[in-house]
């Protein structure tokens, strides 16, 4: 790796996940030094893929996520695609062991399964072949002086520690972000952290064997594949070695009750019966016994920044459940926009001053145009992402549901336009977080927050919830035109009834 001109700022970035490796990516193609700190050891290396297995909700990239790596690396992107599963619709199965698909878009559009890993080792790969970047694993951040430019870092090897400076300073570092709790020692940051009552427990379907006894996906490999049960699910999603991720999602109450790997497998041939004879017993009861109960948290903060100084991104700034599947996707769409306000500010590489206390204005105006415009989209998609546990498991089995569902489909095709292409969406969105005005046709929310990145969090709530009163009125109008139909035929029943009497 080349050194980049002294006169260049440096950047630390804080936690070494998709959403940090990919803000290392952005601002070191932009001239930035970069040094990227993670706590954990080397992803790629294999004893820490051995622990990374034991954590693996497969991440679910759709149309916002690929626009936003595109927009730092397409070659990337377009790599990362290649290891991916496509998933049209999902799969939703019954007690009794039917199976019925319920696409998620009527043109066909699907989301991709990707291993977590993978992902994440092909962007850890990218980041360091850059120039200017440097690489510090096991080293973990102690405490951060954002005025004086310059944070504590204990290298847990030698459990030394060690003082460096940076210009600027990204947290990427998850959900109990060290990031953020030093920055609300400086920041008036409005936080609110949520856990959910329900856990989740990972799982793993193993392949089937064909004919010639090769290894073969023993469900559908194109569905996201969920067994609702109303308080409680499964889901499973398909990986390239021809297994499925399952993930367990349960009340902790629920969970409580399964405190033997006896109850554990009754309960869970009673209620999957289908899935239960397709993972075994066997390998059920081992990954209960290794694979722990994992809490569903949701956070959120205000503002995200700190002067010139410092900016959380991804789960650092707003963890959210997974059941919209847009964790990853909105974390690396925190990037993009941060990049184009970036851009569109004029700001570079290139230091104002040695004197950490000077203040580059350009730089701070940009943070806080990014706090105040990217906060109603964020607190949306948390919001959405709870509410679609609740379609989830129970929702998608109702007539009512598949009622709306078929009328929205309907609607969509009445009033759309052309369906726009990922390239145009990358046009688009290379210079703007997302485009002025309002989409005027008729959008079903799920395409809207999957399919549509140029429709941002926020105003695509704001539409769904217009379009739900219409939904909603349409439902109750048909409902009431077929019970006055059928009052009406048996009036005229009952009046023809009375004259054969006669």
């Amino acid at each position: 790796m080349s050194d980049k001109s002294s006169n260049a700022r440096t950047v630390a970035v804080v936690g070494a996940g998709p959403v940090g490796c990919l803000a290392a990516m952005a601002l070191a193609k932009r001239g930035w030094r970069v040094d990227l700190y993670e706590g954990r050891a080397d992803l790629r290396l294999p004893e820490s893929r051995e622990n990374a297995a034991l954590r693996s909700i497969n991440l679910a990239m759709s149309h916002r996520g690929i626009i936003a790596l595109q927009a730092v690396n397409p070659a990337a992107a377009d790599r990362f695609l290649a290891d991916a599963i496509p998933m049209h619709g999902r799969m939703v199965h019954t007690p009794k062991g039917e199976e019925r698909t319920v696409f998620y878009d009527r043109d066909n559009q699907h989301i991709n399964s990707i291993d977590r890993a993978v992902l994440n080792q092909g962007l850890l790969d990218e980041v360091e072949a850059l120039p200017g970047v440097k690489l510090h694993f096991r080293h973990k951040v102690q405490n951060i002086d954002f005025d004086g430019k310059k944070m504590t870092i204990r290298d847990l090897e030698t459990g030394q520690d060690r003082e460096v400076h940076f210009d600027f300073c990204i947290g990427a570092d998850g959900s109990y972000s060290v990031v953020r709790r030093q920055l609300m020692r400086v920041v008036r940051m409005d936080f609110e952290q949520k856990y959910m009552k329900d856990e989740y427990m990972e799982l793993r379907m193993p392949p089937g064997r064909d004919a010639d006894g090769q290894p073969t996906f023993l469900l559908h490999p194109n569905r996201l594949h969920i067994w609702p049960r109303h308080s409680f699910m499964l889901i499973a999603l398909p990986n390239k070695d021809k297994t499925f991720t399952c993930t367990l999602f349960a009340p902790s109450i629920e969970f409580d009750k399964l405190d033997t790997v006896d109850k554990f497998l009754s309960w869970f041939e009673h209620q999957f019966p289908d899935a239960y004879r397709l993972i075994g017993a066997d390998l059920l009861a081992k990954d209960y016994g290794r694979n722990p109960r994992c809490p569903l948290i949701c956070t959120t903060s205000n503002p995200y920044h700190y002067k010139d100084r410092a900016i959380i991104l991804g789960d650092a700034a707003h963890a959210m459940v997974p059941f919209y599947g847009q964790g990853l996707n909105c974390g690396l769409e925190d990037v993009r926009v941060l990049g184009t306000i970036l851009e569109a500010n004029g700001i570079t590489s290139e230091k104002i001053s040695e004197d950490p206390s000077v203040v580059d204005p350009r730089l701070a105006s940009a943070l806080a145009h990014y706090s105040e415009t990217r906060h109603e989209d964020l607190v949306a998609i948390c919001d959405l992402a709870q509410r679609n546990y609740i379609e989830m498991r129970h929702s998608v089995t109702t007539p009512m549901f598949l009622f709306k569902k078929a009328v929205d489909n309907v609607l969509y095709a009445l009033s759309r336009r052309q369906r726009p292409s990922l390239a145009a969406f990358r046009t688009t969105l290379a210079s703007v977080p997302f485009p002025a005005g309002y989409p005027s046709e008729w959008i079903p929310l799920y395409t809207m927050v999957t399919f549509r990145p140029d429709v941002s969090y926020a105003v695509a709530q704001r539409k769904a919830e217009r379009q739900a009163r219409i939904l909603t009125a349409l439902g109750w109008l048909t409902a009431s035109v077929v019970g006055t139909g059928s009052v009406l035929a048996a009036i005229a029943g009952y009046q023809r009834a009375q004259r054969l009497l006669r």
